[in-house]
């Protein structure tokens, strides 16, 4: 692993110029003369200016690299219309594909993870053999360059590096089994964790079987806006320590106490729970035991656009599925994975049921009897009163919700 090069920090804002000279530079000096490029991007749910990155990125290349290819790292979400691309991406660019994770001749067969090595990267918690696929637009570039932000991630500890490619270009297998471990750990424990965590560990085992050259511009963006404070160059795994680093002191808020409701307001670019569950995430550290989480998004109207099996599993703790595990075994353990995240922390057992430590409620436009088939509690949108909530002294409202961390101090 290199150092990093690093513009910018968490009291920083970058100015669109010494953003664009920051990526020329880094790439002039990165020896891509004569060789293809695969550029690997985030999908819309992410707050990144894109746009700016790409055009720079663009132009740096132009004349240089043989070939450049853009690849949108969707993980499991919804493809992207032309569109959606054309403003995502600010402009029309050639060479432009969706991940498309539903169609197997999308993969190239990397080879696998062994189960001791799976042992020992868990812990012990697994011990299966992974298969590795990827997409094969990497696998065809002698570079894979990952240009997208670093926040705290549930599964993970914090995103970005080489989980652009494990799950964000994956096949199924590495984000199933990448994300039941990280609910194996449970989101609490792992959200916003510094440093290679059990989940960074396997997704950077897998990221070692790919042939290209792996590069990233990991960039720490101003939660819910187009501003930057820092970009950082260099391999996959130095460039995301660095930016983790900085996202650590500029996405995590401290509270002094824990609190008994909170509000989180999440913004448009969440189109379902399987996305803007992150306004769960992020704030389950600080609500006091018995307390409540809403979701207030009144735009959403399904669970989980690409995984409907979620209606007919419903949100669960972890120990709901473990202490029933030859019923559930055969389920998408990814499914499994995003119910337990979204319920939080909570016990099972065969006679008293299931018990959680926070009640998740859903202010949205999805129906009422979706979201109580679904183990969730419900709130009328259209009757939902946002102000009262802001004057009450026992909620804490979370505008924006989804990308910054709330803990206790």
């Amino acid at each position: 692993m290199t150092t990093a090069t690093v513009i910018g920090g968490a009291d920083q804002v970058l100015t669109e110029d010494e953003v664009t000279a920051f990526v020329g530079e880094a790439l002039a000096g990165a020896g891509l003369e004569g060789r293809s490029v695969c550029v690997i991007v985030p999908d819309a749910t992410r707050s990144c200016p894109l746009p700016l990155l790409l055009s720079a990125v663009s132009t740096a290349l132009e004349g240089v690299a043989a070939k450049v290819t853009i690849l949108v790292a969707l993980g499991t979400h919804a493809e992207m219309t032309p569109e959606q691309l054309r403003k995502h991406l600010g402009g029309d660019y050639p060479n432009v594909l969706n991940h498309e994770w539903w169609k197997p001749d999308t993969f190239a067969d990397l080879g696998s993870i062994g189960s001791d090595r799976v042992g020992e990267i868990s812990g012990e918690m697994l011990r299966d053999e992974v298969p590795v696929r990827l997409n094969r637009a990497v696998v065809e570039h002698d570079v894979a360059l990952v240009v997208g932000p670093v926040f705290p991630h549930e599964v993970v500890g914090f995103s970005g590096g080489n989980k652009y490619f494990f799950p964000g270009v994956a096949g199924q297998e590495v984000i199933d089994f990448s994300h039941w471990l990280g609910a194996l750990i449970t989101s609490a424990n792992i959200i916003g964790t510094p440093g290679i965590t059990p989940v960074r560990a396997l997704i950077n085992e897998a990221a070692a079987l790919i042939p290209a050259e792996k590069l990233a511009l990991s960039v720490v963006a101003q939660s819910g806006t187009d501003a930057l404070h820092a970009v950082a160059f260099g391999d996959t795994e130095s460039s995301w320590q660095a930016a983790a680093e900085i996202s650590a002191q500029t996405h995590v808020r401290y509270l002094e106490h824990p609190v008994q409701r909170v509000v989180s307001v999440m913004p448009p670019k969440y189109a379902d729970i399987w996305t803007a569950a992150k306004g769960f995430y992020k704030v389950e550290p600080i609500v006091a035991d018995g307390g409540e989480v809403i979701l207030y998004a009144p735009h959403v109207t399904k669970l989980a656009a690409m995984h409907p099996e979620i209606e007919k599993i419903g949100y669960h703790c972890r120990d709901y599925f473990l202490g029933q595990w030859d019923h559930f075994r055969d389920l998408h353990w990814g499914v499994l994975a995003h119910s337990t995240h979204l319920r939080g922390s909570g016990t099972w057992d065969p006679a008293s049921g299931e018990h959680h430590r926070v009640q998740v409620t859903l202010a949205t436009g999805i129906p009422e009897d979706v979201v109580l088939g679904a183990n969730l509690g419900y709130l009328d949108p259209a009757a939902f009163d946002l102000a009262a909530y802001e004057a009450d002294p026992d909620t804490f409202v979370v505008p924006n919700a989804g990308e910054t961390l709330y803990r206790l101090q």
